[in-house]
């Protein structure tokens, strides 16, 4: 058991309930068993440790290569199911390892912008989405988190933080896609559109 990560999961639960009153739905629409791609928008550099936690589940998520640098930060983040990842290009290395995790049954946190979009806005999506749940034969569940990057406005209730969960896409739709660069982008498109549908009927 990685105690740290479960130390974190239930940390996490507290304070974003009692202290943030966070709102969580959809939370049905996380696969019971088997691999699955967990897909949110990407506003703050809690989203990993926010999104993981309301996941009822145990899940891994992507962080760039440089944060496991520092050897004792690099243990905390690994213990708390951290994947390197190299920006700027298809790392094969990094998802292979998203692969190995699916294939045993667990999550991946995914966020198909690639970085932090600021101001409340949407970036273009990257194909890594694409590739991996093409290749994984996973579901993908798309997701909407909202407020995470103004934590003081939420905390006086000026803005609500909320995690929303929508309906999985299938892996027979993933399927249709062909498995090449345009199909990639394409379906990292075509979770851009799931999560901005939930956005806006939230």
């Amino acid at each position: 058991m990685k105690i740290l990560y479960y130390s974190g999961w239930i940390l996490t639960r507290i304070i974003t309930k009692f202290f943030f009153r966070i709102r969580i739905t959809g939370v049905e629409n996380i696969p019971r068993e088997g691999g699955f791609i967990l897909a949110t928008n990407h506003r703050s550099y809690w989203d990993p440790l926010l999104v993981g936690s309301w996941a009822y589940r145990q899940v891994y998520f992507l962080a760039k290569k440089e944060l496991f640098a520092n050897p004792i930060f690099g243990w905390v983040i690994t213990q708390t199911n951290a994947l390197p990842v190299k920006r700027g290009t298809i790392d094969r290395h990094a998802i292979r390892h998203c692969l190995d995790v699916l294939w045993k049954g667990y999550g991946l946190t995914v966020f198909p912008e690639g970085t932090r979009a600021r101001e409340s806005k949407f970036l273009a999506p990257k194909p890594g989405i694409g590739i991996i749940a093409s290749q994984a034969g996973v579901p993908i569940v798309p997701g909407y988190v909202h407020g995470s990057d103004r934590y003081g406005s939420c905390l006086v209730g000026r803005t609500k933080l909320s995690i929303h969960f929508g309906e999985p896409i299938t892996v027979n739709t993933i399927a249709s896609y062909p498995k090449d660069k345009t199909g990639y982008y394409r379906i990292a498109q075509l979770v851009m559109d799931r999560i901005k549908g939930i956005c806006d009927r939230v």
